[in-house]
């Protein structure tokens, strides 16, 4: 509706009207209020809370427009209409008009819940039938809402809303009573007070204030919207009965409402029957079990209770040997549990650290296996390979045989993941007939979990190296400490790793305290063996507490003989196969490895091979096949797929391009470095995901060359017109270490001299700023990168030679080694002697 129309309704005077029963036969007659009403009347929306006519009722009005509406009805001392309405934070705000749907707009209205019988005056937010009410006062609140006391005059139906701005105006008609006084409203009358008063003794909302207002009540109408007004709830009912002209039709509407509250009352009884049963059952058994522990220590049988359980913790110490100083704390708590309530919050920590502190190996030990050659066997069986690990364990066992007594070692098994490294453990924890315990620290970020929780925290207990020693019942037991180079820290709960220091001290050790216990326990007779991946992240002070083993990836032969020996016959357990219903040939394990299980380690590797006799099994299963034979590339393809792996192999080497080795924590990998320049303002670009030290190679690497233009007859100005630009394939992998500092001065030399490097040759090294090769690690694992892709010759630093004595035969055979120690050298073994020749002819043109 436009604005204009809006405000000529807003300004036009209301009329007054009064229904035709109401007027005399002269139209002079006295009408009382309610029936001298306008037809337009300033809307009041409400939100809850239903009035009747004949009823005061106070409303919650908020602060906006209807606060507005109100001062204005009152300023005129006009009625208002007190409507419903599901939008009322919208309507007093003043939201758009056609946000709140007055007709006027193509936007689907919001349909409220509207009581039935006639069809909607239009799409608003508020309900169709309301009461006309006259303002008696009204009272300013804090929060600038106003609290309204409302007294209802008359029903009405709003028709349209005719004025938004700057008052809900709504256009009503009014509804009269209708009054049929007959036996059937008598009837009703006695139900609806009959069943009134029945429910009135269960619900506390119906005080005996109302009961005397019910019998003071004068006319059934009025009657009828007294006890509606009590028990009507939804906006729905409240409608129904605003609408109702008859008094007959309300009280039937009022007899339902009746009928549903006796239902919610009698649901509402049983309910709470069915609590005070519940709670009567649980008294009655308390009591029951207190005659019944009163009878068993009348007749002397009594085994639980304060008495029962302290003889219990004292019995389990009988058998132990326990420390002078420990025994007294122990004792201590005995008396103190004898003086607490068996109430009090005190008594079940008391009880839960008697548990801990008398369940621990006081004094207990299994006896060692000294027998080496049955040690020997069992490493031999449970792993191949892995000879420096087998012959630490066995000098360990010779050390115990020829001593009385040993302190407890502490290594630390470093190596890629899958190369056996927590398989280890418990095959030494079978060699020496000792118990094995392992825990994970890999993201452990609070140092109780190692040292335990203070005794005054709710839900306190121990740390994980006693919870240890309770579990495996001896003080020298084997514990494997998983992946402690990935230890958290956090700022709040500690470091962890700091934590473990005692343990792993043998000076300390003897003594270690942990805060829930709370007194020392002797940990130095603990095998105590840790896993990591890498060095690098392990703290200093901790690195320094263990012996260090690491244990190189498997060579591809190695692996095939432990395909053989032990991860096939697991597989054929968990596939459900036999060995005569698949056969794999040893080129196709050999592939396997090389095309979908590159990894240092075997897990990767028993994972394919799993899945291999999951396919089989599957067709073995339909009866497709009655065995399958897997004898070539093909053969693996057809089950697995295409080769997961797939590398950047160049055939010929261009100018720029140099090849390294590097390792990974996954094992060796055959790295590419590419250059190029352009002119450009000089400088040196770097791509790849480089790490901040292999930055640093690449920065000393273009030093470097740099110091070689007078060697190389460049022009003065050669290096600020030129950018040279280096980047390492796989720019989505992060790389980082200075083994790739000769391949970096390789590919710059190579490029400045339009030099292609030898084909059939790799190299790693770290270089300094004078030109010198240092050593770097992971030989092995570069080795066996190298093997894999067909290069027989590396350039490695002489500093490494040591790593090479002291390598497999077999890794070496077939390898050729050219060990340098300058940047010169290299340069001769990767380029060769034409690049003397090379350069001078570059330098001619």
């Amino acid at each position: 509706m436009p604005k204009t129309i809006l405000k000529k309704e807003r300004d036009r005077e209301p009329p007054k009207i009064r229904p035709p029963s109401a007027r005399g036969k002269s139209g002079s007659d006295i009408v009382p209020i309610s029936e001298n009403l306008p037809l337009n009347l300033i809307l009041l929306p409400v939100s809850q809370g239903f009035l009747f006519p004949g009823m005061i009722v106070p409303f919650i009005v908020p602060e906006g427009i209807l606060t507005k509406s109100v001062e204005r009805a009152m300023e005129k001392s006009e009625p208002m209409g007190v409507v419903l309405s599901n939008q009322l934070n919208d309507v007093a705000t003043k939201s758009n008009i056609d946000e709140l749907g007055t007709g006027e707009t193509d936007k689907e209205p919001v349909p409220p819940v509207v009581a039935p019988k006639d069809t909607k005056p239009s799409d608003t937010p508020f309900y169709q039938y309301g009461v006309a009410a006259k303002v008696l006062r009204k009272i300013n609140l804090p929060d600038n809402q106003i609290s309204v006391l409302l007294l209802g005059l008359q029903r009405f139906h709003l028709k349209k809303v005719v004025s938004d701005d700057p008052h809900w105006i709504g256009s009503v008609e009014y509804y009269y009573e209708q009054l049929k006084k007959d036996t059937e409203l008598e009837a009703l009358v006695r139900m609806s007070l009959q069943q009134f008063k029945a429910i009135s003794k269960d619900n506390p909302l119906i005080s005996e204030e109302v009961k005397v207002t019910l019998v003071n009540i004068d006319g059934p109408g009025k009657l009828v919207d007294f006890m509606s007004s009590i028990l009507v709830r939804e906006p729905e009912d409240y409608q129904n009965l605003i609408a109702a002209k008859q008094v007959h039709d309300r009280f039937h509407l009022l007899l339902l409402l009746l009928q549903k509250e006796t239902e919610v009352q009698s649901v509402q009884r049983k309910i709470s029957d069915e609590i005070h049963d519940k709670i009567s059952a649980s008294q009655r058994e308390f009591y029951l079990q207190e005659q019944l522990r009163l009878i068993k220590k009348e007749l002397g049988r009594t085994t639980e209770g304060r008495g029962g359980i302290v003889e219990r913790f004292k019995k389990r110490l009988e058998t132990k040997t326990v420390p002078e100083l420990a025994m007294e704390r122990i004792l201590e708590e005995f008396e103190k549990l004898e003086n607490i309530s068996e109430h009090s919050s005190e008594y079940s920590v008391a009880i839960n650290y008697l548990d801990w502190v008398t369940a621990l190996p006081w004094g207990q030990r299994t006896e060692d296996s000294e027998d080496l050659k049955r040690a020997q066997r069992i490493l031999d069986n449970d792993h191949y390979g892995l000879k420096d690990v087998k012959d630490r364990i066995l000098e360990f066992l010779a050390v115990k045989k020829l001593k009385a007594t040993s302190q407890g070692s502490i290594l630390c098994f470093v190596g890629p993941p899958g190369t056996g490294k927590t398989s280890l453990g418990k095959s030494i924890a079978h060699s020496l007939r000792r118990s094995f315990f392992r825990f994970s620290v890999g993201g452990m970020r609070d140092e109780s979990e190692i040292k335990g929780h203070r005794r005054t925290y709710v839900g306190a207990m121990p740390g994980k190296i006693i919870q240890g020693m309770k579990r495996v019942a001896t003080e020298n037991p084997v514990f494997l400490i998983d992946e402690v180079d990935k230890l958290g820290s956090h700022a709040i709960a500690g470091d962890p790793s700091s934590a473990l220091l005692e343990v792993l001290d043998p000076e300390q050790n003897h003594e270690f305290v942990d805060y829930y216990v709370d007194i020392p326990f002797d940990c130095s007779k603990v095998f105590f063996i840790a896993t990591a991946n890498t060095t690098d992240t392990i703290p200093h002070a901790l690195l320094d507490r263990m012996e260090v083993i690491e244990l190189h990836g498997y060579m591809d032969h190695e692996k095939v003989k432990i395909a053989r020996k032990h991860l096939i016959p697991k597989a054929l357990l968990k596939s459900g196969l036999t060995a005569k219903q698949i056969t794999i040939a040893d080129e196709a394990l050999l592939k396997l490895i090389e095309d979908y299980a590159r990894e240092s380690g075997v897990r990767n590797l028993e994972k394919q091979i799993l899945r291999l006799f999951r396919k089989a099994a599957l067709k073995i299963a339909k009866k497709t096949a009655r065995s399958v034979s897997i004898g070539s590339r093909q053969d693996l393809e057809k089950y697995l797929g295409l080769p997961v792996y797939t590398e950047f192999q160049p055939k010929v080497l261009a100018p720029g391009v140099a090849r390294g080795l590097a390792w990974t924590s996954y094992g060796g990998e055959v790295l590419y470095v590419e250059g190029v320049k352009v002119v450009g303002k000089g400088g040196l670009v770097l791509t790849g995901q480089m790490g901040e030290v292999m930055q640093e190679s690449a920065n000393i690497a273009h030093t470097l060359v740099r110091g070689l233009a007078d060697r190389l007859k460049l022009d003065k100005e050669y290096f600020e017109q030129n950018t040279f630009h280096l980047h390492v394939p796989a720019g989505a992998t992060p790389k980082d270490g200075p083994s790739a500092g000769v391949t970096m001065v390789i590919s710059l030399y190579s490029l400045i001299v339009g030099k292609s490097m030898k084909p059939g040759i790799a190299m790693t090294g770290e270089i300094s700023l004078t030109g010198h090769v240092l050593a770097v690690g992971g030989i092995q694992e570069k080795i066996l990168a190298a093997k894999r892709q067909g290069i027989k010759t590396i350039i490695l630093p002489k500093d490494n030679q040591k790593d090479l004595k002291e390598l497999d035969a077999a890794l070496k055979k077939g390898m050729h080694f050219i060990l340098v120690s300058s940047v010169n050298e290299c340069l001769k073994h990767a380029l060769g002697d034409a690049v003397v020749s090379a350069t001078k002819s570059r330098s001619k043109k």
